[in-house]
């Protein structure tokens, strides 16, 4: 579990979705908590045990993508001395740890098909019995389990037991996505800047400049809160000047000249690049074009060097996917497989980027 237990947010699908969960947290059914990764379904859980009658009894957590499938099984119901190789003593599973509180079942789309037989038959009698016992151990477990696939498909199509996905839905709580959140990006950004502040010993958190926020607001965060949170505390621990608002953001801490995918280009040579084909993409507010000048091609008789070379081919592939798209830096990013952030230093390496947003 995470240590940072705070819920931070005033969008109206956020705070429907906790509204929900203390409601469901009275109740002892199961419930099945699905959102993207980053959306804070960990947190979900420990609210529905903290706010349950269960309180005062052990949350336990069982991430099930983090095991190979052969321990899932001895992992949830524990297993006798000699059960399987290198099972040199008994061993109580996460249910016996879990009795009279909560088991917190997270990534639940990984399990096994044979795990989930047996993690039906648990729920529905109230038992387990561990691997190489052929006596029952009755538990008193509330199961909260999450997951950021698509259950009810995977059930149509086999790979997930449809009357295991009856048994843990009687509530399901969907937590919107970070992009979806409408006002929640600033206030968060606020909150875990103000936090790595502190951390740095600053008397003050100088807050973020107007450019650096709206690159925040328009960044799509397929990361979620996880993702926000590096990239605000990244920002004020590089800044490190605690006077004036944090003006640089950087979305991708791998963006790099000398990273590995610069070092692909280097080596693989303007030849082999390739504009990838743009398909349909989702409307987004179009971006001004910048002032562009001098914009003409070098002619290959004109250049004497590889290197410039392959700046003046570089210069083109982005010039023409600039023009293709009309100047939406964000779909240029996505066609050319860059960062927005390795975009913005090749445009202004090339004085592509003059004007807007510059």
């Amino acid at each position: 579990m995470e240590r940072d237990t705070h819920f931070i947010g005033q969008s109206g699908a956020f705070l429907d979705a906790v509204e929900r969960a203390s409601r469901a947290a009275a109740v002892r059914r199961p419930v099945l908590v699905i959102g993207e990764r980053g959306t804070g379904k960990e947190l979900i859980a420990q609210r529905l045990h903290h706010l349950s009658p269960r309180w005062g009894e052990p949350l336990v957590t069982l991430n099930c993508a983090a095991l190979p499938e052969t321990l899932i099984e001895a992992e949830l119901f524990g297993h006798e001395a000699g059960a399987f190789t290198g099972a040199t003593r008994a061993r109580a599973g996460r249910f016996e740890e879990a009795d009279r509180g909560t088991l917190f079942l997270d990534e639940l789309g990984n399990l096994s098909m044979a795990a989930q037989e047996r993690l039906l038959r648990a729920i529905e009698y109230g038992e387990v019995v561990r691997i190489g016992s052929s006596r029952p151990v009755t538990v008193d477990v509330r199961i909260v389990a999450a997951t950021n696939a698509d259950l009810p498909r995977m059930a149509a199509q086999g790979s997930f037991r449809a009357d295991l996905l009856d048994r843990l839905s009687f509530e399901v709580i969907t937590l919107p996505p970070l992009r979806a959140r409408e006002g929640d990006v600033a206030e968060l950004a606020d909150y875990y800047g103000r936090r790595m502040a502190s951390e740095l010993e600053w008397d003050r958190f100088p807050g973020f400049s107007a450019r650096a926020m709206d690159m925040l607001e328009a960044h799509e965060w397929p990361g979620n809160v996880r993702e926000l949170r590096n990239v605000v505390e990244r920002a004020v621990y590089r800044w490190g000047d605690a006077e004036s608002p944090i003006g640089e953001v950087v979305f991708d801490p791998f963006a790099s000249s000398w990273g590995l995918q610069g070092m692909a280009l280097r080596e693989t040579g303007p030849a082999e690049t390739a504009l990838p084909e743009i398909g349909p993409a989702k409307t987004e507010p179009e971006v001004a074009a910048p002032i562009v000048r001098d914009i003409a091609v070098p002619a290959l008789a004109q250049i004497t060097s590889l290197r410039e070379s392959v700046e003046a081919h570089e210069r083109a592939l982005v010039l023409s996917a600039l023009e293709r798209l009309r100047w939406n830096q964000r779909k240029v990013a996505a066609a050319l497989g860059l960062s927005y952030d390795q975009l913005r230093h090749c445009l202004k390496k090339h004085g592509l980027h003059q004007g807007r947003g510059g």
